[in-house]
């Protein structure tokens, strides 16, 4: 498992963790913020929400296809 999949299933984050619109953004002292790309077309949706993210109605499981199949 590697650091980024590591931070991805950490409980902190939340459903973030697992949706297909996570960005990650690092800054140059090694600090990760969790940006939703979901806020880029939609304000309803924080940019950098508080974590962990329980409940968020734009939440798209990653590797989820059309019909739902990964």
């Amino acid at each position: 498992m590697t650091t980024d999949d590591a931070s991805r299933t950490d409980p902190a984050i939340g459903l973030c963790g697992s949706c297909l619109h996570l960005r990650e953004q690092a800054s140059r002292r090694g600090s990760v913020f969790y940006r939703c790309a979901r806020a880029d077309e939609d304000e309803r949706y924080p940019r950098y929400p508080a974590l962990p993210v329980l409940r968020c109605r734009g939440h798209e499981p990653r590797g989820a296809g059309i019909n739902g199949s990964a």
